[in-house]
């Protein structure tokens, strides 16, 4: 590890990858914003799914202030974030194969709907089943994952496949394998994560995005306000209500 406290060096490596995502990724996330915009403007609904810490980035896009109305969580249970004990419990169960078409067979999802699935390495049987089965489904799937994985790592699940491999748009999150920025000599490990940090501005930038391009065509974005400013409360509520049959966090 060069110069510089441990504090300044993972700012340093987070910044460095939120820059590179901007750069290289502003094409899939304008996609990615347009899809979302379209799903909207058609009537259908939006979706967000991860599993064990990715799912704090699908749960940071759902019933948040400042962000989309029409997002839900697709959720399963023993998996989102760290829910269970043991908490391995929740990693064995990204393994399961059916698991996926379980959760999609008793969800309110439909086709012409949109579904963002998270994860980081994209091997596991659950989001490469998740996204096959939601196509099938005929949902547009957003992928968010490192592509890095694909090439450095063996998938987990039968067919061989990835997560990115049954997208229509793929978000690459450029994390390393291992998601750990920093080395130390006396640590025997790698340390520091900043998946969550970029996952989770990935899918705001796409939210921004979605927000916009809905403007743009002259369609008021279905946007939650603070419950914590004046009139927050009733701005809320109007949206919850004129979108009521699209929300599902609700009931």
């Amino acid at each position: 590890m060069s110069d510089g406290t441990p504090a300044d060096l993972f700012f340093d490596a987070a910044i460095d990858l939120l820059r590179r995502v901007r750069e290289e990724e502003a094409e899939a996330i304008a996609a990615a914003g347009t899809l979302l915009a379209d799903t909207v403007a058609d009537g259908g609904r939006l979706f967000a799914f991860g599993a064990g810490h990715s799912s704090l980035a699908a749960q940071d896009v759902v019933y948040r202030a400042g962000g989309l109305a029409l997002m839900n969580l697709l959720a399963v249970p023993g998996v989102l974030g760290v829910d269970v004990i043991p908490a391995t419990l929740g990693s064995a169960l990204e393994r399961v194969d059916g698991l996926a078409s379980a959760v999609l067979d008793t969800s309110p999802v439909r086709s012409g709907d949109a579904l963002v699935i998270i994860s980081l390495s994209g091997r596991n049987a659950l989001p490469v089943e998740m996204a096959r089965g939601a196509r099938a489904l005929g949902l547009k799937v957003i992928g968010v994952t490192s592509v890095a994985y694909a090439s450095q790592t063996r998938s987990r699940h039968s067919s061989g496949t990835f997560l990115k491999d049954h997208c229509d748009i793929v978000l690459d999150s450029k994390i390393a394998v291992g998601d750990a920025e920093l080395t130390l000599d006396t640590i025997p490990a790698p340390f520091a994560p900043a998946s969550t940090v970029v996952t989770t501005a990935l899918l705001q930038a796409v939210m921004a995005t979605t927000a916009a391009t809905l403007a743009d065509r002259g369609i008021e974005p279905p946007l939650l306000r603070s419950g914590n400013v004046d009139g927050g409360h009733e701005w809320n509520d109007r949206v919850l209500r004129e979108y009521g049959d699209r929300i599902f966090y609700r009931h």
